[in-house]
């Protein structure tokens, strides 16, 4: 992990993308108890700026990945040292969480991870069941601000879903 993660540090001094933070399961396992997952997902904010209707190209960031090696595709993940990666252009709740992202030394390699407020924000607007148990996981064993997460959920219009799982910010 700490190779690929100094790989998309890459990413962002090359300028290639503006920023980034890990999101999805990895980014909650800094917060909880391990679990398995087996991708990571990078939420980049690219250097140009996108409106919601316009077409992402993420081709730059490819081909400079696929020059320094990594051109091997597993689905939608790109293999980097070994970890399969997706990234996710961010806009939005996203977008927010990448810029209210907290920096975090893994292995000495500094690398940027959503607040536990925005990945439940985050997974609450996708749903899955998978989705819903981190939810808890991170109620459970993360600090969460609730003041914070609910002035998320108010803005991104996601609190009566959360109350329709049994949860209140409180």
């Amino acid at each position: 992990m700490k190779k690929t993660l100094e790989i998309i540090n890459d990413l962002r001094e090359k300028n290639l993308i503006k920023d980034y933070a890990i999101g999805g399961a990895i980014g909650a396992l800094k917060w909880v108890e391990p679990f398995f997952t087996r991708d990571l997902d990078v939420f980049i904010l690219l250097t140009q700026e996108l409106r919601n209707d316009e077409l992402v190209v993420l081709t730059p960031i490819y081909d400079y990945l696929a020059n320094k090696g990594y051109k091997e595709w597993i689905g939608q993940w790109l293999m980097i040292e070994g970890i399969p990666v997706e990234f996710i252009p961010a806009l939005g709740l996203s977008q927010e969480a990448v810029e209210k992202s907290v920096i975090i030394d893994f292995e000495g390699v500094n690398t940027k991870v959503m607040t536990p407020e925005y990945l439940i924000a985050l997974f609450l607007k996708a749903g899955r069941d998978k989705d819903i148990i981190k939810i808890k996981m991170l109620l459970e064993q993360a600090t969460v601000d609730h003041k914070k997460l609910n002035k998320i959920l108010d803005r991104f219009d996601l609190q009566k879903r959360f109350n329709k799982l049994g949860y209140t910010a409180e």
